[in-house]
């Protein structure tokens, strides 16, 4: 801690400082919306073996576009030019632009560059424009642009807009103010500008290595006076450290696949001349397209089901009925009586209990989906899959896979396994794994709610998983009622089994490791009071993992011979002496082949550990687990229980309803209540 402190000193005087970063204005790139992306260094002092050193990173981050006000509120309408405005703006458009520059800092023009230094902070809009904004000046009411034009002899161009509220109700007309620059963008982005940011840091290894050097330039350790009074000296050479790269497990499919047994190369498979594991019958479905039947004809949508039928076919589904109804809607429409009417429709066609109801979206708006899933999971009980009108029109047989995919787990059914030889952890004894983790609402989202999902596996091959949700205090890293939580996975485990687990593999996500000992002592408490409550004397084995995705260590190959094809490690690299931590058990795993940019590996963390397991035994265990995500054909970057964990608190999130409920890119309104996941689709990986 006083290292960090000595080493941010210098920086945190010549920049803007987020954190354990700084960043400056040089090479910043605008985005939509009124912001601008800045890129930045990280920098954090870390204990390792025999040192201490200097984790030294690229950041970026998203800061409010510096100049006229004015601009950012057209930006932030999707408008071009300012005079666009003048065709008139909703209550609600205002609404949305007063929550998005609440507490901006602006400076005013109108009184020259001296005074103009000060700065003020935005509370509101007013309610009229400054034309009809009214106010005393010396016992004569007048209104804002008449004061502006008596007082400064300046006529307001836009005085149809309102003013802005700043201190004890003094007004100010939006054409005057200026943006301070170096204001962080503390809102959640829009997809667009989410979009916008990953292309500005999607870097090749390459040269986010030469960029970094290029930080340690600007960092200037050997030069810096207040590291030098403090007797330091730091080396501004990469340490070179040496990687394992762990076996590749084999994955296998149904025995009836004329390859069912193998071992992907570099990381990725298809599915072709393969069949899943386990199939699932699909006999019972709807499909609902939202849309005219002018844009999505019927022709086009039969086409389109007969391609997913046939392909799900050859992927080892069974699905009799090849033909189900189809229904148009409307995407404004009451969306839960259209699923009820289409259930219905299912149910009364093949006279058995619907499975599956099958949503084309014409687009990729996050409300409509919200709401589809909210109906399905909560209120009717069942199945959903949604996809893009776009992709109907194409109807590709790899889409259609991806998507059969999800449909089988969907139903209870099995994608493929680890070959029970190399996953002897699981196998030799009964063994649930556990995937935990706690979303909390987006930045400004102050009133919302956390959201905690624990994930358990259901059998030995580790492949279908059931999940628990809770919501929670905002803002709150422990899971409050882990234990009832733990208790239904434990009972789902038993249940498919008929048999307890003896051993527990706990794999915990969102956890920073100044959290560690308050998370361990308050989790694995309530893993053993759960397993207790359950039977008295029931004692299973726990090993406790912490899962850590968000940090700033980056592994670069120094040959090519040990990279693949996009320059990143080879899938499977493991790091586990000289960047460590010099006494605790952790390692750093790189499961997942390259995809774009450079890749960034997974920290794992034994804080807890019953099973004595060796550091190749977790590590190699954690690798293969990695290759049996259910929905794609590719090792992932973390253990599936922790991803699917993630993946059930951001549907959760979903799963809130309210009079003045509001589902957006900003989140969820605060005034919402959240739905229960139906009892039917509890024991079924709903979520995928």
């Amino acid at each position: 801690m006083a290292l960090d402190v000595i080493i941010h000193h210098q920086p945190s005087m010549d920049y803007v400082t987020v954190g354990h970063s700084f960043f400056t204005p040089r090479d910043s790139r605008p985005i939509s919306g009124g912001a601008e992306i800045w890129q930045g260094y990280y920098q954090s002092a870390r204990p390792t073996q025999g040192k201490m050193m200097i984790n030294v990173d690229l950041s970026a981050t998203a800061f409010y576009e510096r100049g006229p006000l004015l601009l950012m509120i057209t930006k932030l309408l999707g408008r071009r030019t300012p005079d666009d405005l003048r065709r008139g703006v909703s209550d609600k458009d205002y609404q949305k632009i007063e929550r998005s520059i609440k507490n901006l800092k602006i400076r005013v023009t109108h009184r020259g560059e001296l005074v103009s230094k000060k700065s003020f902070k935005i509370s509101k809009f007013t309610p009229s424009s400054a034309d009809n904004t009214k106010f005393d000046s010396n016992g004569v009411t007048m209104s804002v642009s008449e004061y502006f034009q008596k007082t400064y002899n300046r006529r307001l161009n836009y005085s149809f807009l309102p003013c802005v509220v700043v201190k004890r109700n003094i007004y100010l007309p939006i054409e005057i103010c200026e943006v301070v620059e170096g204001q962080r963008h503390i809102r959640k982005l829009s997809e667009k500008q989410t979009a916008d940011m990953i292309k500005f840091t999607c870097q090749q290894p390459h040269e986010r290595a030469n960029k970094i050097r290029q930080g340690l330039d600007i960092l200037n350790y050997r030069t810096n006076e207040y590291l030098r009074q403090f007797g330091l000296t730091v080396n501004n050479d990469m340490v070179v450290l040496e990687a394992r790269v762990l076996s590749t497990p084999t994955i296998t499919y149904h025995p009836s696949s004329r390859d069912f047994a193998f071992q992907p190369r570099e990381g990725s498979w298809n599915l072709r001349d393969k069949k899943v594991a386990v199939g699932a019958t699909l006999g019972s479905w709807a499909v609902v397209c939202f849309g005219s039947e002018r844009d999505s004809p019927p022709q086009m949508i039969q086409a389109f089901i007969r391609q997913l039928v046939i392909t799900c076919s050859d992927t080892g589904m069974d699905i009799p009925n090849k033909t189900p109804p189809i229904i148009h809607a409307s995407p404004q429409g009451d969306i839960e009586n259209i699923l009820k009417q289409a259930w219905l429709r299912a149910g009364n066609i093949s006279k058995a209990q619907p499975q599956l109801i099958l949503c084309i979206l014409p687009n990729i708006g996050v409300p409509l989906y919200a709401e589809i899933k909210r109906v399905a999971d909560t209120v009717i009980g069942v199945s959903s899959q949604c996809c893009q009108n776009k992709h109907m029109i194409q109807a590709k047989k790899q889409y259609c896979a991806n998507i059969c995919l999800k449909i089988n787990v969907k139903l209870g059914g099995m994608n493929s396994f680890i070959s029970p030889s190399q996953v002897p952890f699981i196998t030799d004894r009964p063994t649930i794994l556990m995937g935990a983790d706690v979303s909390h609402p987006g930045p400004g989202d102050l009133n919302l709610p956390s959201i905690a999902a624990l994930c358990g596996s259901m059998d030995s091959r580790a492949s279908r998983y059931s999940a628990s949700i809770r919501v929670q205090s905002g803002r709150t890293d422990i899971i409050a009622d882990l234990g009832n939580m733990a208790k239904e996975l434990l009972k789902t485990f038993y249940q498919s089994c008929g048999r307890k687990p003896e051993r527990i593999l706990f794999y915990r996500d969102g956890v920073s490791e100044g959290q560690f000992s308050q998370v361990l002592r308050g989790e694995v408490d309530a893993l053993r009071a759960a397993c207790a409550s359950l039977e008295p004397g029931y004692r299973p084995t726990i090993t406790f993992v912490i899962v850590q995705k968000r940090h700033h260590t980056i592994f670069f190959p120094l040959d090519k011979r040990d990279a693949d094809r996009t320059g990143n490690c080879l899938p499977g690299t493991v790091i586990e002496s000289t960047i460590t931590h010099p006494f605790e058990f952790d390692f750093y795993l790189q499961s997942h082949p390259g995809l774009q940019g450079t890749s960034r590996s997974t920290h794992y963390h034994v804080l807890y550990d019953e099973n004595s397991f060796s550091s190749d035994g977790i590590q190699q265990l954690s690798n293969n687990l990695c290759y049996i995500y259910a929905r794609c054909t590719r090792a992932v970057s973390i253990v599936p229980p922790v991803y699917y964990a993630h993946i059930v608190c951001r549907r959760a999130r979903f799963h809130s309803h309210g009079d003045d409920i509001e589902i957006s890119e900003g989140g969820i309104g605060a005034t919402s209540t959240f739905g229960v996941v139906k009892p039917e689709l509890q024991r079924v990986m709903y979520y995928m």
